[in-house]
């Protein structure tokens, strides 16, 4: 069998890694799966819908609903609920390469906590265009600081974003 590494520098070596690693997007589109069984949850208990985890190595480090009403506790956010519970397996808050799927673009305190937790990658379904902060992060970066995140959205937007939708229907 030819390894990625053997083949790369030769034509259509791209088609060759993701032979041999799987297709990374269906890998998180299955991620961003979980998140949405998440945010689920949270819907039945009250809670705006958003769903995380923080996956590392091809493994489940974390993951976290909204829980902000419930606990009385504004930072009770999806992303850092997983990020907590991740830190906690993992036994380090650096959690250098992991990924974070989101189903809703995180806010200014959840991008944060994002850069205390060295996350490298973020991958998010729906824009959030009141509070979203993904969009502050210019050439990946976020002004003045040194740590990088790789960020996309619109990974699985129509379930994310139709769930978002049914649940403020019934409440403005």
């Amino acid at each position: 069998m030819t390894t990625p590494r053997e083949t790369a520098g030769r034509r259509g070596s791209d088609r060759a890694t993701r032979r041999a690693h799987g297709d990374g997007r269906a890998r998180d589109a299955a991620w961003m799966g979980r998140a949405l069984r998440l945010a689920r949850a949270s819907a039945a208990r009250q809670e705006v819908p958003v769903g995380a985890v923080v996956v590392a190595g091809g493994r489940l480090l974390g993951s976290g609903s909204n829980r902000p009403i419930g606990r009385r506790d504004p930072t009770a956010h999806a992303e850092i609920v997983a990020l907590r519970r991740a830190a906690r397996r993992a036994g380090n808050y650096r959690l250098t390469g992991a990924t974070l799927y989101v189903t809703l673009e995180p806010c200014l305190m959840c991008l944060g906590a994002m850069v205390q937790a060295r996350i490298a990658r973020l991958v998010y379904g729906a824009a959030d265009p009141k509070v979203g902060a993904a969009s502050l992060m210019r050439g990946r970066r976020l002004r003045g600081l040194n740590h990088r995140i790789v960020a996309s959205g619109g990974m699985r937007v129509a379930e994310c974003a139709a769930l978002l939708k049914e649940f403020f229907r019934g409440r403005r």
